[in-house]
């Protein structure tokens, strides 16, 4: 914590404070991403592992990969455990993160108990429920405009060894989506509680549930760190096709090819794979190749040697609520051409609210997340925009870790603007920090 106070001393009075960070899963180009950055390389460990409270504290940029490395031992994980292993503590709580337990276990920021949080006034303030509570509820979706959390602490769960898998094939979204919507209430699959629920949508008439149960019966497990992919395994030709991982590996099933996403560096294809060392196949090797793409605008090159023109990023991840997913994903499919599609039901633990990003409480929510890039259209951002349009007639919200682009009024009244105001004129009243308007949509 020392480091981080010493190089936020160091800085100008005046300068924009951001964090000096190796990595990142956000997908907003801004313009000053070299600029100098706050020394975070104190902040990156577990700090303790409770068993018996069933909690632990973790500094802010600590990995999920790291987090979850140090809970497995004591047969306990976060209750959420984000797709992607480089993925923050930090990040996911002031950002947003979501993963197959959000059914049950909602989202990351809802399992926390406390935090430390360096705020724009160079203070260090612990915000709970009950201290700061305002800065610990508007903390979620600020993405490091109204500070930093230092050290989190966090509830955990008990797990087991394995993960038993059944990916129910459906040939009608709105037959899936209905099977979603039941498991979400009763939480259970043919009187069976279910641990794990999101899904995968390849066609209008091929897409599947994958349903978890968590159990310590041993037996054989698939392996998808080598050769084997897991979003291919899923495809089946009948009803139900079943499946078993350590629960390491089933926290980890997306990060080695980051979702599908792997495909665009021919990281599926079998002979690269041989090639690729296991060790790099990994979310952060792939987003590092995007990243030198992107500085060099490698894929539009390659599409203007094929006389094409370029092509537009579209990196979403939206929630819908669980009635309309239907509707949008019909929308979707037939708007926009981006396949797979993966979709994750969640529902707010807390009766309360998040007012930076006010999903209702009680209500069911599916992600909808759709990686990939769309021939450009006639205006900047044209997909993303009609997206946009689309996810705030569905009465849905968009994270923020992506383009956007809407007007300063659209996007305080979806993203909680006075709750916003008050919070960033107590613990930022010299905007030290970015204001989150210009970081989501002006991409400063």
């Amino acid at each position: 914590m020392e480091r981080l106070l010493e190089s936020y001393r160091a800085l100008a009075p005046t300068a924009t404070i951001r964090l000096a960070k190796p990595t990142s899963n956000l997908f907003r180009s801004r313009a000053d991403a070299d600029a100098r950055g706050l020394d975070t390389s104190g902040l990156t460990q577990v700090i303790a592992v409770d068993p018996l409270t069933r909690t632990a504290d973790v500094a802010g940029m600590c990995t999920y990969e790291d987090l979850v490395a140090a809970t497995l031992p004591h047969g306990l994980a976060p209750l959420v455990v984000p797709q992607l292993k480089t993925i923050t503590l930090g990040g996911a709580v002031t950002g947003l993160g979501i993963e197959s337990t959000s059914f049950r276990s909602g989202l990351p920021h809802e399992s926390v108990l406390e935090m430390d949080i360096l705020t724009g006034s160079g203070d260090i303030v612990t915000a709970s429920a009950t201290e700061h509570a305002d800065l610990f509820r508007a903390f979620p979706n600020s993405y490091g405009t109204l500070g930093y959390a230092v050290r989190l602490r966090i509830e955990l769960e008990p797990v087991k060894p394995f993960v038993a898998l059944t990916h129910l094939r459906f040939h009608s979204l709105t037959d899936l989506v209905a099977t979603m919507h039941r498991i979400v209430e009763s939480g259970s699959l043919h009187d069976v509680n279910v641990d794990y629920l999101d899904g995968v949508v390849f066609s209008a008439d091929e897409s599947y549930l994958c349903v978890g149960v968590q159990t310590a019966q041993s037996g054989p497990v698939s392996d998808y760190t080598g050769r084997q992919i897991y979003y291919r395994s899923i495809q089946h030709d009948d009803e139900a096709k079943h499946d078993r991982l350590t629960i390491h590996d089933y926290l980890w099933r997306w990060d080695t090819d980051w979702f599908w996403c792997s495909e665009a560096f021919g990281a599926q294809h079998p002979l690269v794979r041989r090639l690729w060392p296991r060790r790099l196949r990994r979310s952060s090797s792939y987003w590092k190749l995007m990243r030198v793409e992107r500085r060099f605008e490698l894929g539009n090159r390659l599409e203007k040697l094929k006389g094409r023109p370029p092509r537009e990023r579209v990196i979403q991840d939206v929630e819908v609520p669980i009635e309309r997913c239907v509707d949008f994903l019909h929308w979707f499919q037939a708007n926009v051409p981006i396949a797979p599609i993966w979709l994750c039901p969640l529902r707010l633990r807390d009766d309360e609210g998040w007012p930076l990003y006010p999903l209702r409480p009680q209500q069911s929510y599916v992600n909808v997340g759709f990686w990939s890039t769309v021939p450009i259209g006639a205006t900047d951002g044209e997909t993303n925009r009609r997206i946009e349009r689309k996810v705030g007639e569905s009465d849905g919200h968009k994270s923020l870790y992506s383009d956007s682009y809407y007007s300063r009024e659209e996007f305080d009244r979806l993203y909680g603007g006075d709750a916003y105001r008050a919070a960033k004129v107590k613990y930022d009243p010299d905007s030290r920090l970015l204001d989150l308007y210009a970081k989501a949509v002006q991409r400063r």
